[in-house]
């Protein structure tokens, strides 16, 4: 996916093909940057597409709703889900079993934190949701690591993204 490609359908669809880009990028899928899909949110506020907030809060649905159904998956399906998705995605074997002991012992904060770490951000939830963290803790903490993260990186191109471009072009 290019970034033309990106802004088109943003364009042609709004905050609707934010959510669900913004959404697919949470569910680790290949293929959405948050580095260049958050910032294109931003500019595309910058520029009076859409409002900040609301931008901003796309987003962070959009983030949310990914973890979660991560998190159900690795909930529901526990340890099967789990070794079908590291048969299939052996590098990240690591991260997953040290998210898995990263969440049992630092529950809430580890969550939390975690979101604020390229990588593990998106991996988090199957172990939070394999470990049977409580849905409450889990959604409170994930939302407020996604506030953050997709804070600085809307933000980022709220404030900066028009002036890089114009820079780079």
């Amino acid at each position: 996916m290019t970034l033309e490609m990106i802004t088109d359908y943003f364009t042609r669809y709004g905050g609707i093909a934010i959510f669900v880009i913004v959404l697919l990028e949470y569910m680790n899928l290949p293929g959405f940057p948050a580095g260049v899909i958050m910032p294109l949110a931003g500019i595309w506020a910058a520029r009076g597409n859409i409002h900040f907030i609301p931008a901003l809060l796309i987003t962070i649905a959009a983030g949310l709703t990914g973890s979660l159904i991560l998190y159900f998956l690795g909930y529901t399906g526990g340890e099967l889900f789990l070794q079908k998705y590291l048969n299939k995605f052996p590098k990240q074997r690591p991260a997953i079993e040290g998210k898995l002991k990263w969440v049992r012992e630092k529950g809430c904060i580890g969550i939390f934190v975690s979101k604020l770490i390229p990588m593990i951000r998106t991996l988090v939830s199957i172990p939070a949701g394999v470990s049977k963290m409580n849905l409450v803790p889990y959604t409170v903490s994930s939302t407020l690591g996604i506030l953050v993260w997709n804070f600085v990186f809307v933000g980022a191109g709220y404030l900066f993204g028009d002036k890089v471009f114009q820079y780079l072009g």
